[in-house]
């Protein structure tokens, strides 16, 4: 009885004397609403890691870029406010040319697995993330939602109707090749894209994908669309301020690693079923999508290989992430030298 007593005393006594459960909390940002389907897979992303590390991994998200504008979220994460950016490349075009190369190739591949291979299987990662880690950033992965959908209350089967079509534009290379194309790209917030569009102001509008393109309602107010897209594939980044990321245990970036590369294809698989749903209802609808040829593609690409020449001149980094980009496209057969 009195040895029973003691090793009850002992095991008391070790648990009393055991380390406090070790927590880390990652801080992240997203320009993604909580209600919009990235989003609900994001909060499946975090459910991801807060199982695979038996709750040692606890992540903070900041849905819609709650706590900086979204174009400065990659700083705050540089300058300790956050610890990871969920936004996208393409935003930090300022900091370095190069950053549209891992934002949006333009007119590069076809589908987001192929872009996704050059990530994986080119030496994609290793050359991104050398544009990363210059900044004191380190790259974890992509998420690609596919290919967006240009939408215009005029057809746009192809070249000839580009001829002085005034469509919102982001920013950046896209005008570029879209003005060597003969259209008249507006850049205008993404907020003022449904009243140009009710004004007239504008013809069209390079807004998402065709799927998210219902959800803003563009359809309601044109009847013509790109389908499936070709121009832009914009692709989503998780990157970490590098010494946070170096901070964690191999284990732990092993898992934030695995969850986010599900996430990522969950993503591309959902936005394509999404997009081809939403091609059935509005075909029903009367809405004419535009499935370019495969002549015209390859035009599209060839001026966009223009803009990717200038832009490679801009930085050594953009250089080397343009280079590394044609080697594959060419494996790809996507391009020829």
């Amino acid at each position: 009885m009195k040895l029973k007593y003691l090793l009850k005393s002992a095991a008391a006594a070790s648990v009393l004397a055991a380390p406090a459960f070790a927590e880390t909390t990652l801080r992240i940002q997203t320009h993604y609403a909580t209600e919009h389907p990235t989003g609900q897979m994001i909060a499946k992303f975090i459910e991801d890691v807060d199982v695979m590390s038996g709750g040692e991994i606890q992540i903070e998200m900041f849905y819609s870029s709650s706590v900086v504008a979204t174009t400065e979220t990659f700083d705050a994460a540089i300058n300790g406010i956050l610890d990871c950016d969920a936004t996208g490349g393409a935003y930090q075009t300022g900091k370095n040319p190069a950053f549209q190369f891992v934002g949006d190739i333009m007119g590069g591949y076809d589908t987001p697995w192929q872009q996704y291979s050059w990530l994986y299987y080119g030496d994609g990662y290793a050359a991104a993330q050398e544009l990363y880690n210059a900044q004191g950033m380190q790259l974890i992965g992509w998420s690609i939602y596919g290919q967006e959908s240009l939408s215009s209350s005029s057809p746009i089967a192809g070249f000839a109707d580009l001829e002085g079509w005034k469509f919102r534009s982001p920013p950046g290379m896209e005008t570029e090749i879209f003005e060597e194309l003969g259209a008249s790209p507006i850049v205008m917030d993404f907020t003022e894209i449904f009243t140009a569009l009710e004004t007239g102001i504008i013809d069209g509008a390079d807004a998402s994908g065709l799927a998210n393109n219902v959800g803003l309602g563009l359809y309601d107010i044109v009847n013509h669309a790109t389908y499936p897209g070709f121009h832009s594939m914009p692709s989503d980044h998780l990157a970490c301020n590098q010494a946070v990321w170096e901070g964690l245990t191999e284990q732990e970036r092993r898992i934030i690693d695995t969850a986010w590369q599900k996430l990522s294809f969950q993503i591309a698989l959902a936005n394509e079923k999404l997009n081809a749903e939403a091609a059935a209802k509005l075909t029903e609808s009367g809405v004419t999508l535009y499935d370019w040829s495969p002549e015209d593609r390859a035009e599209f690409r060839r001026a966009a290989q223009v803009a990717w020449a200038d832009w490679g001149t801009r930085s050594p980094e953009a250089a080397a992430l343009l280079e590394s980009h044609r080697t594959y496209l060419t494996q790809l057969g996507l391009i020829t030298e």
